[in-house]
C-alpha cells in the first residue's frame, strides 16, 4: 500500500497484520481521487486544496493521507480499533504530517463536534454491518456536514445502502470488490 499521487507519492504505508482493517486499494483510491479531482461533483474543480477533510472509520489513515498529499491543508481521522490507530499514527509520523493531521481516537457513531463542517468526507466503513447511515446522521448532527460537504463512501459491491433522509447520491460507481458512492446534502 503506498501514496498514489501528490507531495508524497509513491511513500509506503503500513497496515496491521491480519485482516481486520481492510484499507482501500490503491487502485480503488487511484478511482476516487480521479473523480473528485475531476471536478463533476463539486461545481468544475477539485473539493481538495486547503479544504478540512474528515476520514471516518480512518483504519490506517490511507484515504485522509491520500487528500492530504494532493492538497488537503487539514485532515481529522476518527478510528478506535488499537492496531488501526497505531498504523495510522506511524503513517502520519512517515510522512511527517502531524501538523496537518488530527487523531479522534472516538467511535463515528459518537463524534465530537465540529470545529467546522468538512468540505470532504472520506467514509469507509466495516462492510456488511449497516454503518453508513447512522454515522451520516451522527457526523451531521455533529457539525461535520453542511450543504457545501461532498462524501464519498466505499461499500462493498453488493451492500444495500438507502441514504438517509436529506442526503442525495451523487454517482456511483463500482471498482473490483467495492462500489464508491458520492453524497450530498439535498437542497430541499
Amino acid at each position: 500500500m503506498r501514496i498514489v499521487a501528490g507531495k508524497y507519492r509513491g511513500r509506503p504505508l503500513s497496515a496491521p497484520e491480519g485482516t481486520t482493517v481492510r484499507p482501500t486499494s490503491d487502485r480503488t483510491r487511484e478511482a476516487l481521487f480521479g473523480i473528485l479531482e475531476g471536478g463533476r461533483l463539486s461545481g468544475g474543480g477539485s473539493p481538495l486544496p486547503g479544504a478540512l477533510v474528515l476520514d471516518a472509520f480512518a483504519g490506517t489513515g490511507a484515504l485522509g493521507l491520500e487528500a492530504l498529499s494532493r492538497g488537503a491543508e487539514d485532515v481529522v481521522f476518527i478510528e478506535r480499533f488499537p492496531p488501526a490507530l497505531n498504523a495510522l499514527r506511524a503513517n502520519i509520523a512517515i510522512l511527517e504530517a502531524a501538523g496537518s493531521c488530527r487523531v479522534l481516537d472516538r467511535d463515528v457513531l459518537h463524534p465530537p463536534p465540529a470545529p467546522r463542517p468538512a468540505r470532504l468526507l472520506l467514509m469507509d466503513p466495516p462492510y456488511q454491518q449497516g454503518l453508513a447511515v447512522p454515522a451520516l446522521q451522527a457526523l451531521q448532527a455533529a457539525g461535520w456536514i453542511d450543504r457545501e460537504s461532498l462524501i464519498a463512501l466505499e461499500l462493498m459491491k453488493a451492500e444495500d445502502f438507502t441514504p438517509p433522509a436529506g442526503f442525495e447520491v451523487l454517482d456511483s460507481r463500482v471498482y473490483g470488490k467495492a462500489r464508491l458512492v458520492f453524497l450530498s446534502l439535498t437542497d430541499g
